[in-house]
């Protein structure tokens, strides 16, 4: 009986979990570029399962070591498919069509730089023309080189990612891609970050000016997982109740001497 206290404690964990993580969608959902997260779980006896079919220890049954029943925790996941595209009529707001990141400079507190990779396009130009994030970080070009360009001029941005003013070529934006999304991790609202591992791959993106690509989120969706959250959390709430009112009965009357 005690165990099933246990059981509905990892319940309520993994519920727990998968509230905080819905919850950072919500409130994610008019970030511009933000890829929704989800959450993984196994049950105890697929993960039992798993362990007496396991065969790596040669001729003798692997052991099922420490294991507590209930749900366990998975690992969380990123959803990168792509979300709607937004007019904005601005040359500078970018949405990439397809696979693949803007590459970043960013600048931390501490002065120190590192690229970082976005989905967010809502660029835009400093006072002597350099092509930025809306916090200030600069974006690179395809050799990894800040993009500065005439302020004062009509710039042009096609579907390669090619600036052109009066004609003339001044740079072709970055579009970054990786052979698996598995390493890159979130950096802050909506950029990302690689992790040891990971290597780039060819994209065949296409940029889109004007437009602004939205957060992948369906607050429709999230909204009806968020009733299914909360009633599989009192579930699980109810059932420990119960077998605390079990155990005091247990205790406090069945246990009494006469």
């Amino acid at each position: 009986m005690v165990k099933g206290l246990y059981t509905a404690y990892t319940g309520m964990r993994h519920q727990q979990n998968r509230m905080d993580i819905l919850s950072n969608n919500m409130a994610n959902s008019a970030t511009v570029g933000f890829k929704k997260e989800g959450a993984t779980n196994q049950a105890f006896k697929d993960v039992l399962a798993y362990r007496i079919k396991d065969t790596t220890d040669g001729w003798r049954a692997a052991g099922i070591g420490k294991m507590n029943l209930g749900v366990k925790i998975g690992e969380n996941y990123t959803d990168y498919s792509q979300g709607s595209f937004h007019v904005t009529d601005n040359p500078y707001d970018l949405a990439i069509g397809g696979d693949g990141f803007f590459a970043i400079e960013y600048t931390n507190k501490a002065g120190e730089t590192s690229i970082k990779y976005t989905r967010d396009g809502s660029f835009t130009l400093t006072k002597d023309g350099t092509l930025v994030t809306k916090d200030g970080d600069y974006v690179l070009d395809k050799n990894g080189k800040h993009i500065k360009i005439d302020p004062l001029q009509q710039a042009d941005i096609d579907l390669n990612g090619n600036i052109t003013q009066n004609g003339k070529k001044i740079a072709t934006i970055q579009i970054a891609d990786f052979a698996d999304y598995n390493y890159l991790e979130h950096f802050g609202e909506n950029m990302y970050q690689p992790v040891k591992g990971f290597t780039f791959k060819q994209s065949d993106a296409q940029i889109y000016s004007g437009y602004l690509e939205q957060s992948n989120v369906t607050v429709v969706s999230e909204m009806v997982e968020l009733i299914s959250i909360s009633r599989a959390y009192e579930s699980n709430q109810k059932v420990i109740q119960t077998i605390d009112g079990s155990l005091e009965i247990a205790a406090n009357q069945l246990g009494k001497l006469s």
